[in-house]
C-alpha cells in the first residue's frame, strides 16, 4: 500500500508536498520521539498527536515513510517545511491515534499487497 492509497482509504489531509507513491510497510504508534527512534522501521508510517519540528527529524532519521498526525491537531509551519526538507510527508486525521492505528492495521490485514502492520 502507498501513502496516496491511504490518503483515499482514511480521507486523510495531505499537509504538505512530498512523494505520495511511497511505500508503506507497516505502521508504529507512538507520542514518544525515543520510542520511535529505537522501534520504528524503516518503512513504517508514524502514528502520533505529536506536531513540533523534531518529528520531521525522527522520520527522517529511521526511514518512515511518512507521518499521520491525529486529533486534528494544528501543525505549525516550522514542522511542514522541516518535513517537507526532509522528504516526509505529513499527513492528518481527526481521528484519535487508537482509531487511526486500528484502522491502518485492518487495511493491512486485507490487503494482499501490504506488509505487516
Amino acid at each position: 500500500m502507498t501513502i496516496y492509497e491511504l490518503i483515499g482509504k482514511l480521507e486523510l489531509s495531505l499537509k504538505n508536498k512530498g512523494c505520495t507513491d511511497t511505500p508503506i510497510t507497516g505502521c508504529y504508534a507512538s507520542d514518544m520521539l525515543s520510542d520511535v527512534l529505537a522501534n520504528g522501521k524503516e518503512g513504517n508510517l508514524w502514528i502520533t498527536r505529536q506536531t513540533h519540528p523534531n518529528i520531521a527529524a525522527v522520520a527522517a532519521i529511521k526511514g518512515l515513510s511518512g507521518i499521520i498526525v491525529t486529533g486534528n491537531k494544528d501543525i505549525d509551519p516550522e514542522t511542514l517545511e522541516k518535513a517537507e526538507s526532509e522528504g516526509i510527508v505529513i499527513l492528518s486525521t481527526g481521528l484519535q491515534t487508537c482509531e487511526t492505528a486500528g484502522i491502518v492495521y485492518n487495511l493491512f490485514l486485507t490487503d494482499k499487497g501490504g506488509g505487516k502492520a
